[in-house]
């Protein structure tokens, strides 16, 4: 039976994050997570903006003709992961993974490709003033590594405050009349639909950004995955 190989993780070293876009400025310093290491990185990291790779739903809001662009939606856990999908304006959870590690990033890049996604958009745990929490640093290190494999292929990744939304994911499973054990195997999954609602609530802009160093995955990141010649074939 063939494997897939496991590669080194990616560490801090390799990617950096960008804040949301204000709602009072066309253009967003970027919001470092260390100290600049030197001038020439710092002026490397300029050379991008959050406005060159917006997320599908600002684009989306900005431009009705936009097509294309399906969302896979996070929760991340100590032991579960949610998924959920995002294809145009209907959202669905996906599936529960009971995965850690690489082989949980790997898994997760596998579900993309068979989806067709081309972006994550990963929840970050935050209390209710905002403030970040002990996990939200384990999740944007997950989201890091995710973002380096991603960018390989074209594919974005985004954080969005998840505050709030396993609470708001177990009242939609009741209301949608779900028993109790099957709340329980699927919360996961549903919380990660709900930061994707979320996401598409303010249409992207509370996001944030989780971009690698390399100039070469930036480059990659800026042209985009290959088209789906099929689904383009009607246009101009």
């Amino acid at each position: 039976m063939c494997t897939q190989q496991l590669l080194p993780l990616p560490t801090y070293k390799h990617f950096f994050f960008l804040s949301p876009i204000p709602k009072t400025s066309s253009f967003h310093k970027l919001n470092y997570t260390q100290n600049e290491e030197n001038s020439y990185t710092n002026k490397r990291i300029k050379a991008i903006s959050l406005e060159e790779l917006p997320p599908n739903a600002l684009r989306r809001n900005t431009d009705p003709k936009w097509r294309g662009g399906f969302s896979l939606g996070l929760d991340l856990g100590l032991a579960r992961t949610g998924l959920a999908l995002s294809k145009g304006f209907t959202i669905r959870p996906l599936t529960v993974l009971e995965l850690r590690g690489q082989k949980l990033e790997v898994k997760i890049l596998s579900i993309a490709e068979h989806e067709e996604a081309d972006e994550f958009i990963i929840g970050i745990p935050k209390s209710s003033d905002g403030k970040e929490t002990p996990q939200s640093n384990k999740v944007r290190s997950v989201a890091g590594r995710l973002a380096v494999q991603a960018a390989e292929r074209g594919w974005r990744v985004y954080l969005q405050d998840e505050h709030g939304t396993t609470t708001e994911a177990l009242d939609r499973m009741i209301r949608l009349g779900l028993s109790k054990s099957s709340r329980q195997g699927k919360l996961d999954a549903y919380a990660a639909m709900m930061v994707l609602e979320r996401y598409f609530s303010t249409s992207g802009r509370d996001t944030e950004l989780v971009l690698p160093k390399s100039s070469e995955l930036q480059g990659k990141l800026r042209r985009g995955p290959p088209k789906d010649l099929d689904f383009y074939s009607d246009e101009d």
